[in-house]
C-alpha cells in the first residue's frame, strides 16, 4: 500500500498505524501516531486493537518486517491488514509527520 493509500485509510476508515520495528528503532523515528508493537513480541502482544475488523497499516524501516508481521496478524484473525510499501523511508519521502521518543 502506498503512503497516499495509507493516509486515506487512516482518515476514512480509522485505520490503526502499527510500527513493528524494535523499540530502539521506533524511538529513533516513527510515523506520527503509530503504535509500537515490535515484531519480536507480536504473536503474544496485547497491544493490538480488540476489534479485528479495523484496518491495520503495518510499517517498519523498509518493509520486510511488516510483511512478516502481516502474516502473523492474519493468523491471529486480523484480515484487514496492509503493509506500507517502502516502509519508514517512503513515509519520510512523502513528507508525512514523524515522531521521536526519548
Amino acid at each position: 500500500m502506498s503512503t497516499a493509500e495509507a493516509v486515506q485509510l487512516i482518515n476514512r476508515e480509522r485505520a490503526v498505524l502499527i510500527d513493528v520495528s524494535e523499540p530502539a528503532e521506533y524511538a529513533a523515528g516513527h510515523p506520527g501516531g503509530a503504535k509500537s508493537v515490535p515484531l519480536s513480541g507480536l504473536e503474544a502482544s496485547t497491544d493490538l486493537p480488540k476489534n479485528k475488523t479495523l484496518p491495520l497499516v503495518l510499517v517498519c524501516d523498509r518493509g520486510a518486517h511488516s510483511a512478516r508481521a502481516m502474516l502473523i496478524l492474519k493468523e491471529r484473525g486480523y484480515e484487514n491488514t496492509h503493509t506500507l510499501s517502502g516502509g519508514l523511508e517512503a513515509w519520510r519521502t512523502a513528507n508525512l509527520p514523524l515522531e521521536k521518543t526519548a
